[in-house]
């Protein structure tokens, strides 16, 4: 089940977060292989005022943070976050070396799923 969370800076139009959010699921699924029913994305706009890359304020930049059921090897992670830097470049045009990707595994014990089982009770 993974959960995304990705940050970007406010200013891109409705079809810019639209072609983003269906390009990064496209990603998930693809490079992991999971069920799109089981992909959840938040995006989140902050105000450019409250950014700053490399000692640049405003600096167009955009940050994933990815939570996954522990248990991919390092290779399918490094797919995932080359996959979602892809996405979100094609979708939004920010250059890649100003993209961050951060996977964080949770172990099943600690990921709740469909009807307040934990990942583990539910199988996963």
């Amino acid at each position: 089940m993974p959960i995304l969370n990705i940050q970007i800076m406010q200013g891109h139009t409705d079809s810019e977060k639209t072609a983003l959010l269906e390009n990064a699921t496209r990603a998930v699924e693809a490079s992991i292989g999971a069920p799109v029913q089981s992909i959840r994305i938040v995006l989140e706009e902050v105000d450019a005022r409250n950014v700053i890359v490399a000692g640049k304020l405003g600096h167009p930049m955009a940050l994933a943070l990815v939570r996954l059921i522990a248990g991919r090897d390092e290779a399918k992670k490094a797919t995932l976050i080359a996959a979602l830097s892809l996405a979100i470049h094609a979708s939004l045009g920010i250059a890649e070396q100003d993209i961050r990707v951060v996977l964080t595994d949770v172990p099943n014990t600690d990921m709740g799923v469909a009807g307040g089982l934990t990942a583990k009770a539910a199988g996963r």
